[in-house]
């Protein structure tokens, strides 16, 4: 049974431009620049905040000497003001796809593996079938994929889901892990070794990722664990393109899977050192808001994702 006083809050209360209002607030951290964004006038865009704050009896937002900060009531607000904008987005997309054969735009987050291998593979089929479709594709980490996700943004993530709110709203359907080898460039002075050490791998360059990255943690664990210091010439990147030239160009080492430089390897410019590191990311897979309708193009688009992933990883 819904609760009254929420009732009438919603259907009496709220408006598009509340919602509007909110969402702006929460990228721009600015009433002025979020009132521009909503085209509205700085005056009208506080007195709809004014308003929320007193219909909700809480405060939505500190005001700062540059700007506003959500508090955990904004924090809210603005996530479920994101999705419900992005359900009438979604409602009015898929009436245009109803209308005119399947169309429209599907937005897609994925981390770095699967954006080289599974999801083009994917796409590729999906646009055989449904040439119209718009696939929008972007390349990050895990959580803010996942907080896009979330609020709307994106349709659908390959990726992980890090935390235990996150998991509570969405579905993860398990695709494979990583398994990370040394890779460098062919020729590599360690090539040929018929008993590398860890111990001199620490004494390579190296290409790491961000400090705080899982990657990066479990390197630092595994250096750790063998009595080892860190290595002492590191280069923190993690854009495809820079590391596969730093590697080429240099001596410098880096863990990645196979699978994501595969066409390196193939064509002899990298290779894979004869170090087993032992150091495995967690599954990643397909996530998706749970009780949330997809679009015809999102949901074709996860069909297609299944089937690839089936072929290519049939463990």
């Amino acid at each position: 049974m819904s609760d009254s006083r929420s009732d009438r809050f919603v259907r009496s209360y709220l408006k598009t431009r509340h919602l509007v209002l909110l969402v702006e607030l929460g990228r721009h951290r600015s009433i002025l620049h979020a009132a521009q964004a909503a085209n509205m006038t700085q005056p009208a865009a506080s007195k709809l905040l004014g308003e929320l704050e007193h219909a909700l009896g809480v405060k939505l937002f500190e005001r700062l000497p540059r700007g506003v900060a959500p508090t955990a009531y904004g924090e809210v607000l603005i996530r479920r003001a994101g999705l419900a904008l992005a359900e009438m987005d979604a409602a009015h997309q898929e009436i245009m796809e109803l209308r005119s054969g399947l169309s429209g735009r599907v937005a897609v987050g994925t981390v770095m593996t699967p954006s080289t291998s599974l999801l083009p593979q994917a796409v590729k089929l999906l646009k055989a079938a449904h040439a119209r479709v718009h696939v929008a594709i972007s390349v990050d980490t895990s959580k803010p994929l996942v907080e896009r996700l979330r609020s709307g943004e994106l349709d659908l993530v390959i990726g992980r889901i890090l935390g235990a709110e996150a998991a509570a709203e969405l579905n993860f359907e398990p695709v494979t892990d990583e398994l990370h080898k040394v890779i460098a460039r062919a020729g590599h002075p360690l090539a040929q070794s018929k008993d590398l050490s860890l111990q001199e791998l620490a004494g390579q360059g190296w290409i790491v990722p961000p400090a705080g990255s899982i990657l990066r943690d479990r390197l630092t664990a595994l250096f750790l664990s063998h009595g080892l210091d860190q290595p002492a010439e590191t280069v923190e990147a993690v854009a495809l393109p820079v590391v596969t030239h730093l590697l080429t160009g240099s001596d410098m080492v880096v863990a990645l899977p196979e699978e994501l430089v595969r066409p390196y390897l193939d064509s002899g410019l990298l290779t894979v050192l004869p170090y087993e590191l032992g150091v495995r990311m967690d599954m990643y897979g397909i996530i998706t808001r749970k009780q949330h309708q997809l679009s015809p193009g999102a949901a074709a688009l996860l069909d297609t994702l299944r089937q690839v992933a089936a072929q290519r990883y049939p463990s």
